[in-house]
């Protein structure tokens, strides 16, 4: 990888806070919909399927995001999408408040999805931006924490807003995101390692940069390899989070006392893992540090189907989310790790994004494994998929400084 610009402590801290900022803001502002959505379909006297669509077109509207922002940060910085993408899905969210049909609401929450599946390269492209090799799996887990964060914020803003104001008013506070880019625009200044990368490339390359950059130069294998990852990072989530409370309570007969117990236990298994997920990454290396967690998160969700009482349920679903999602704060590094500063931001996005969207599938295919088979052979293909990303994590390549 080119050799990084000479940043001060100043400036890193404040690329943590700006970063951190980002991805509290824009996972509250997505995950507001989860709390609202029976009420948006009352509302609007629309089915379950017509609801669900709200979800999906969400993330569509990522994978598009991601595949257009990715290459701007690239090419005209990583200040000025950032700003524009923070715009788009704080407006977005804003503007849900007084949709009017659900029509407007499929269109806003495409829009929210463009932004938010916009800013996430940016943000983790300043984090490889500005903090070495050896610094970065701690740090993207720092970021990826704050995310959790700022879906635990969101669930407790609405179970407050909703009783006062409905579900309009829950979107309005997903607004307040605007305030921040206008700060980014306004006071931060651009990314000093994409300046130097931009000043050391010719204008005439630098403007060229696209995604088939990420298939060119040797980058092809990682692309795809670390693609499947992501994409079985994603489908493992959204398998966990929308699956499991419902599998374990009427598969197994369990009863739990609120369905919000199981998920605080679950993010806060998550947010742990990510931090230590992290930790091991920076000081031995993403594929030891990916093998460990993509071994125990397959052995992990397999015994999850043997729960039998409430005390396992909720201890199973702090470990399952230690290490199944602990791993999620690695991509931004391993990213930042093999892809040059010219080309993070559109890594970051096409990778991510397209593993939200095929991952997202998951949830259709353990609903069908449910409706045709056990619950063990439900959880033993979340184990499968683990499997298999923890075989190609072995073949990824890169430079030992980069990879280990």
């Amino acid at each position: 990888m080119e050799e990084q610009a000479v940043i001060s402590s100043k400036e890193r801290y404040r690329t943590l806070l700006v970063s951190g900022g980002g991805l509290f803001s824009q996972s509250a502002s997505t995950m507001l919909l989860s709390f609202v959505l029976a009420s948006m379909i009352t509302s609007f006297h629309i089915s379950g399927t017509a609801g669900g669509f709200i979800s999906t077109i969400t993330n569509i509207g990522m994978l598009v995001g991601g595949l257009i922002f990715g290459p701007l940060a690239d090419r005209n910085g990583r200040v000025k999408v950032y700003a524009l993408t923070t715009f788009i899905y704080a407006a977005a969210t804003g503007l849900m408040a007084f949709a009017a049909n659900i029509e407007m609401v499929y269109l806003l929450r495409f829009l929210v999805g463009v932004g938010g599946g916009g800013v996430y390269g940016v943000i983790m492209s300043m984090v490889a931006d500005t903090f070495t090799n050896e610094q970065r799996g701690r740090v993207t887990s720092y970021v990826t924490i704050l995310g959790q964060v700022g879906s635990i914020v969101a669930a407790l803003a609405a179970a407050i807003i909703i009783p006062l104001s409905g579900w309009r008013g829950v979107f309005l506070l997903g607004a307040l995101p605007i305030f921040l880019g206008i700060y980014v625009y306004t006071r931060v200044p651009e990314s000093r390692e994409w300046l130097k990368a931009k000043e050391t490339s010719s204008r005439e390359v630098t403007s060229k940069i696209t995604l088939l950059d990420l298939f060119r130069d040797g980058n092809a294998s990682n692309t795809v390899k670390l693609t499947i990852m992501a994409t079985v990072q994603i489908a493992g989530y959204f398998g966990l989070m929308n699956w499991l409370p419902s599998i374990l309570q009427q598969k197994s007969g369990l009863s739990v006392s609120s369905s919000s117990i199981w998920m605080i236990a679950t993010i806060i298994g998550m947010s742990l893992g990510m931090f230590v997920f992290g930790q091991i990454m920076d000081r031995i290396g993403s594929k030891v540090a990916y093998s460990i967690f993509l071994l125990a998160s397959a052995i992990a969700v397999f015994l999850y189907s043997f729960a039998d009482t409430q005390i396992s349920l909720l201890r199973g679903g702090a470990v399952v989310g230690f290490f199944a999602n602990g791993m999620n704060a690695g991509y931004g590094a391993i990213v930042g790790n093999l892809y040059e500063t010219k080309i993070r931001a559109s890594a970051n996005n096409l990778i991510f994004n397209i593993g939200r969207a095929v991952g997202g599938f998951s949830s259709v295919v353990i609903g069908f494994l449910l409706d045709h088979s056990t619950l063990t052979i439900t959880m033993g293909f979340l184990s499968v998929l683990y499997i298999i990303s923890f075989l190609t994590v072995l073949t990824l390549r890169g430079k030992k400084a980069d990879i280990k």
